[in-house]
């Protein structure tokens, strides 16, 4: 099977599939977490392995930047490769000061002021929700394993870089009433909506507008245990 973007044989991908943006993260929990690992795609080094995690298949795929890029690569999945589910595991910028620096939150739900589901389906609303059994599922696991995991409203930004003439942080978390921001979980949720499958977005904070503290690029992509166990051992559960 091959789509403009991934390129492997029928079956390549598990049901569910956990999706970083970076794809050395992708790489880093292969390697790690995964047995049997198999790398399925690696089209436009945009790696997609697939392995098992306690004796049950699991996909890992790095899904790049922004709305635009985890729009294309969500949707081949769900579309093309018989995906159920997508659990995005990706870094944040805290708004808050609740939620610092290497906490782990799941998105109750996604905020943002872009076009991107009005284009792709006609959505014109700027919330959307993650599918609750998901949610509800992370929760529970997140207790189990004695991992503290918050819920926040997430902001998907299409900007990463504002001018000063857009306003402060402080007012763009007012305006959007979010308590993080990331850039891709939006889309990733619209797409599950209209393909009718499952996603959900657990997030590591790895900055915060309220302290000034920031992990390296080395931390976001090697660090954030937590998150990763938690989102296999969901993972294995759907």
């Amino acid at each position: 099977m091959e789509t403009p973007h991934i390129s492997a044989v029928e079956g390549a991908f598990a049901k569910t599939v956990l999706m970083p943006g970076d794809p050395l993260r992708a790489k880093y929990i292969a390697e790690n977490f995964l047995e049997d690992v198999q790398l399925v795609t690696s089209v436009r080094n945009m790696l997609g392995y697939t392995g098992t995690y306690h004796g049950q298949r699991v996909s890992v795929m790095a899904s790049g930047m922004g709305m635009p890029s985890i729009g294309i690569y969500s949707y081949e999945l769900y579309k093309f490769f018989g995906v159920e589910n997508i659990i995005r595991i990706g870094s944040a910028g805290s708004y808050r000061d609740w939620l610092k620096v290497m906490d782990v939150t799941l998105a109750e739900y996604a905020v943002s002021e872009t076009s991107y589901a009005q284009v792709q389906g006609g959505y014109a609303e700027s919330r959307i929700e993650p599918t609750p059994e998901v949610n509800a599922l992370i929760m529970e696991k997140a207790e189990q394993l004695g991992i503290a995991c918050k819920t926040s409203v997430v902001h998907s930004s299409d900007v990463f870089y504002h001018e000063p003439s857009t306003g402060t942080w402080k007012e763009l978390a007012d305006k959007m009433g979010a308590d993080c921001v990331e850039m891709e979980s939006f889309a990733l949720f619209h797409n599950a909506h209209v393909l009718g499958k499952r996603a959900a977005c657990l997030l590591t904070i790895s900055d915060s507008f309220v302290s000034h503290e920031e992990l390296s690029a080395e931390d976001r992509q090697n660090t954030f245990r937590d998150m990763m166990v938690l989102a296999l051992e969901t993972a294995i559960c759907l």
